[in-house]
C-alpha cells in the first residue's frame, strides 16, 4: 500500500467521511498549514488527540484519522482566520515526525471508501431517527437526498458524529471497517440515548 506524507491536526474531536468541521486557527503553525493547503489544493489529516492538548506542545495522534479538505475560510469577529472543512477519506498513520514549527506530519495509508450498502431491514430505525433529527437541526441537514437514508455507510457515520457519544467512542465507531456492523453497534448504543 503506497504512503502518503500529509500534515496532522490532531483535534479533541473526531472527523468523519463526509462530515463537516469548523475551526479558529490562530496558531502560526496551523497557519502555515492552511495556507499551504489552499496553495496546493491538499488536504490535513484530522486524528483525535490520544494525549495531549490542541494548543502547544504536539499532541499524539490517534493512528487512524480522516482527511480533511478545506471548502472555505473567513476572518472570525475576533480577527482569527476560521476554516470549513469537509471529511474525506479515512487513513490509518503508519509513522509521525514533528517539524521544526511543532506541526505533525504522518506517513499514512489511505483507506478505501466503503461500498455502497443498503440499509438492512433491522436497521431501518437508525435511519428514521436520523431523519427525524436531521428535521428538527434544520438548514441543510434537512435538505439532504432521501437516497442517502438507504446508504449504511453514511447514515452509520452521521449518527456517529450527531449522537453524544465520548470522542474515544466516536473514535471506535471511526475505525470500524465494515457499515453494518457500525450499524449494529449503533443500535446497541441506543438506548441510552433515550430520553425517559
Amino acid at each position: 500500500m503506497t504512503r502518503v506524507d500529509i500534515p496532522l491536526f490532531p483535534l479533541s474531536t473526531v472527523l468523519f467521511p463526509g462530515g463537516g468541521l469548523q475551526l479558529r486557527i490562530f496558531e502560526r503553525r496551523y497557519l502555515d498549514l492552511v495556507r499551504d493547503c489552499a496553495r496546493d489544493d491538499r488536504g490535513f489529516g484530522v486524528c483525535l488527540i490520544l494525549d495531549g492538548q490542541e494548543a502547544g506542545a504536539p499532541a499524539t495522534p490517534a493512528a487512524v484519522g480522516t482527511l480533511a479538505r478545506i471548502s472555505d475560510f473567513d476572518t472570525l469577529p475576533d480577527g482569527l482566520l476560521g476554516i470549513r472543512a469537509q471529511g474525506r477519506e479515512r487513513f490509518h498513520v503508519a509513522t509521525t515526525r514533528v517539524r521544526d514549527n511543532g506541526l505533525v506530519h504522518g506517513e499514512v495509508e489511505f483507506w478505501p471508501d466503503e461500498p455502497v450498502m443498503p440499509v438492512p431491514p433491522e436497521y431501518a430505525l437508525l435511519a428514521t431517527i436520523l431523519e427525524r433529527l436531521f428535521e428538527r437541526i434544520g438548514g441543510d441537514s434537512a435538505r439532504v437526498d432521501r437516497a442517502r437514508y438507504d446508504d449504511a455507510s453514511w447514515v452509520g457515520f452521521r449518527l456517529a458524529e450527531q449522537l453524544p457519544f465520548r470522542s474515544e467512542e466516536k473514535q471506535h465507531l471511526l475505525q470500524l471497517a465494515d457499515p453494518i456492523e457500525r450499524l449494529a453497534q449503533l443500535t446497541h448504543e441506543l438506548p441510552r440515548f433515550h430520553a425517559d
